[in-house]
């Protein structure tokens, strides 16, 4: 590994910080160099807060050090567009920094390598392309919905060695370990949405909500109901602003959930069902840079066969179940040749249980 790829890996690991904090921004990392000596560090804070660039300076200010003629590191372009911060390509180009370095070039359309070219006009040297594919990893979520209008959308499902979710009368609690419970605590963390249906709802009455670690930011809390079924008493939409997705209108129960703080969207499809696809778009259009899901095999079976679906998030536990509740519902195929296929990205032990994440190609 040679500087610029170690200085890189140590602001990949300062973004990973800014993951359950950054959405609907991107989670960014950024270290500030000098003398072979690192001088400034930061991550990107609450929408509203600094971005990584603007906290490296600020941390290397605060130190006594001079940034004048440093490098810079940081795994996203810098931003050359005003939002809710100003451009900090600007704000390196006062700092009168000699070189800047990044992971790869920000998404956005309304940076989209503008940043660079800026930078490069002010007479900072500037590369690109230094650690990219862990980069863009870093913020699956932001390019989906930068580039295809959708959030990144995993599936998370708990099961026995043998695929199945509860008993056959719905007995669940608990197939996995604690270990395992919390740790997809931590992956719901990081997403910017938590979406379930009508039916674990209703089994369950879940709260869909991060509670295995402190976070001052909850996810988004989705439902999909297509015939407005759902109690306004039920967890999930304690508290208020949870979305409920439906198909066919109840304007009784529409005022009832409007009423304690929900907000009601249709999106149907040609079946009186929700449409998938469409909610996808949807919640693009609303900033959810990654949707994570947690419902039963009917929702995961019609979101896998919709195609909406980017990888699983399967925790096996060493057990064996027999008859029960599948991981998704499917439907026989017809042949072999239409199996849908995916690709193993990650597999590790958690606590006594296997974290197996697998990608569809």
């Amino acid at each position: 590994m040679n500087d610029d790829e170690q200085y890189m890996s140590q602001a990949l690991q300062l973004a990973s910080n800014a993951r359950i904090l950054s959405p609907p921004n991107p989670a960014v990392g950024c270290v500030i160099v000098k003398d072979h000596q690192v001088i400034g560090a930061g991550f990107t804070q609450p929408p509203g807060g600094n971005h990584a660039e603007i906290e490296a300076l600020n941390d290397a200010v605060a130190k006594g050090f001079d940034v004048r003629g440093a490098t810079v590191y940081v795994t996203l372009e810098p931003c050359s567009h005003f939002g809710r911060t100003p451009p900090c390509c600007d704000a390196l180009i006062r700092a009168g920094v000699a070189r800047v370095v990044a992971a790869v070039q920000d998404p956005n359309p309304q940076v989209a390598g503008q940043g660079l070219a800026r930078l490069a006009a002010a007479g900072i040297e500037v590369e690109c392309g230094v650690l990219a594919d862990a980069a863009r990893e870093m913020n699956l979520g932001f390019f989906s919905r930068m580039q295809c209008g959708k959030p990144w959308v995993r599936m998370k499902v708990a099961a026995s060695l043998d695929g199945k979710t509860a008993l056959a009368d719905g007995q669940s609690q608990w197939i996995t370990s604690q270990v395992a419970r919390d740790d997809g605590h931590a992956w719901r963390a990081r997403a910017g949405a938590i979406l379930t249906g009508i039916g674990t709802v209703n089994a369950d009455d879940p709260q869909m909500t991060v509670r295995a670690l402190g976070v001052a930011r909850q996810p988004q809390r989705i439902v999909i109901d297509s015939k407005l079924e759902i109690r306004p008493q039920a967890r999930v939409l304690a508290g208020g602003g949870s979305w409920v997705v439906a198909a066919q209108p109840n304007p009784e129960k529409e005022a009832l959930l409007r009423d304690i703080g929900c907000e009601v969207i249709f999106l149907p499809d040609s079946t009186g069902k929700v449409d998938l696809p469409a909610l996808m778009q949807e919640l693009g259009r609303r900033q959810i840079n990654e949707l994570h899901v947690e419902a039963g095999c009917k929702l995961n079976g019609s979101l896998i066969r919709a195609g909406c679906v980017d990888e699983l998030l399967l925790y096996l536990a060493p057990c064996l179940i027999g008859d029960g509740m599948p991981m998704f519902a499917l439907g026989a195929l017809e042949s072999l040749q239409h199996k849908r296929l995916l690709r193993f990205h990650e597999i590790q032990q958690i606590g006594e249980d296997m974290r197996i994440l697998a990608r569809f190609n």
